[in-house]
């Protein structure tokens, strides 16, 4: 009998240090993040875009942790979301030479697309485009979870 409850505290024990651990992953972005951009200011820098795109909920590799909506421009210097991305840990803003929608298509086209930079904020962003960027061998801006491999959200712009 003591050696069942042993076994029983071990196991609980145990469960809740793993619910912990996992809702500290998702919960420290948040208490994190910097305070986002305002509407006004992702308006602004979207006045010179080249082109638009928008972020949708029912990619196939989006789900509830992870997903993305919102109205995305490409300009000259800047990709911004008027909008919003799920919460998580290193997301980082690549660009891609066709659409993709799952992990195992980032995966297998991640040696030609673009890291441009990193997404801090999670309700609307505004990301620096690198100055010698050529935005038409590019159709798709993305958001990556570079730490878990995870696929967040994409958006075809041309």
């Amino acid at each position: 009998m003591k050696l069942r409850r042993i076994l029983l505290l071990l196991v609980s024990h145990a469960v809740v240090a793993v619910a912990g651990f996992a809702a500290g992953i998702y919960t420290l972005p948040l208490l994190i993040a910097p305070e986002g951009p305002t509407a006004a200011q992702v308006k602004s820098a979207g006045e010179r875009a080249r082109h638009t795109g928008q972020f949708r909920r029912d990619l196939k590799g989006s789900d509830a942790l992870h997903w993305g909506e919102g109205r995305v421009t490409v300009g000259p210097d800047v990709v911004a979301l008027l909008g919003e991305v799920a919460p998580g840990p290193d997301y980082k803003l690549y660009l891609s030479p066709r659409f993709v929608e799952t992990e195992a298509e980032v995966e297998a086209l991640k040696a030609q697309m673009l890291r441009v930079g990193d997404v801090k904020t999670f309700s609307n962003f505004i990301v620096p485009l690198p100055a010698d960027v050529d935005l038409e061998k590019y159709d798709t801006v993305l958001v990556w979870c570079e730490t878990f491999s995870q696929f967040i959200t994409a958006a075809k712009y041309r």
